[in-house]
């Protein structure tokens, strides 16, 4: 059994990489997209083609080192997705508003009980942005294409999900120890690792501390980059195994 598990994800592990790295070369050399299966694959005829065939082929290998945990976390992404996609479906758009409703709803007013008055309209109002967020993200997945949906519905599917909680910290000891740090840490790598391009990491520490509503701000900016790389590590996943189906989906899953 374990034996025959490892063979399958190698076998899988295998196929994506060949996948990726032909989606690389075809960029390059459309004639590879135009090969017939039967007559045969196009190779490069002139020294300067194999020897440009050669270079970006080791590109696309190299690149695959970061590309391929990227794609394995899509696969991840999207089956989480094709979940909530299902479900939105069986309980049809107004379910889902209507879910949303009752689970910021009930925080609401749980805040109304533990708070103060200004936590309380605080999380209100964060709950009423996360209802509105809900249902533009469910709106702009279902027009405009893929395209539409990673650039708009994704980082509004990520306001949905974290705005409440985020400003509820603010208010709850117990959450702000569970967000507050966390935030922190991913704040300091950010600045560390992403941000250092034109000392943009600098501009912020001197100008921005973390505290109190700069936790809103800083998660209400990140729902754009956080939801365009998820959409785009979907994509990715869905370019590599557009089939692939999960547990509940059936054989002729597609997903998004």
């Amino acid at each position: 059994m374990g034996v025959a598990l490892l063979s399958s994800i190698v076998a899988g592990v295998q196929y994506d990489l060949r996948t990726l790295h032909g989606l690389w070369m075809a960029i390059a050399f459309p004639q590879l997209r135009e090969s017939h299966p039967v007559m045969g694959q196009w190779h490069p005829e002139t020294t300067a083609q194999r020897v440009a065939y050669r270079l970006w082929s080791v590109l696309g290998g190299l690149g695959l080192l970061v590309g391929y945990p990227l794609t394995v976390f899509g696969f991840a992404v999207r089956f989480y997705v094709r979940r909530f996609d299902r479900t939105t479906t069986r309980i049809g758009v107004v379910g889902t508003v209507g879910l949303a409703i009752v689970v910021w709803g009930g925080l609401t007013a749980l805040a109304r009980l533990r708070f103060s008055t200004e936590g309380f309209l605080a999380v209100a109002a964060a709950g009423t942005v996360a209802v509105v967020a809900t249902v533009l993200a469910l709106v702009f997945s279902r027009v405009g294409g893929r395209l539409t949906t990673v650039v708009v519905a994704y980082p509004f599917a990520v306001v949905a999900v974290f705005l409440p909680p985020v400003v509820a910290a603010l208010y709850s000891p117990t959450l702000a120890g569970v967000v507050f740090p966390e935030s922190e840490s991913l704040a300091i790598w950010l600045l560390d690792n992403v941000l250092v391009v034109g000392d943009l990491n600098a501009l912020l520490r001197a100008r921005f501390d973390l505290a109190g509503f700069a936790y809103v701000g800083m998660w209400t900016g990140l729902a754009v980059p956080v939801g365009w790389t998820l959409g785009f590590v979907v994509t990715l996943a869905n370019l590599v195994r557009p089939s692939d189906p999960d547990p509940d989906a059936g054989a002729d899953a597609t997903g998004d």
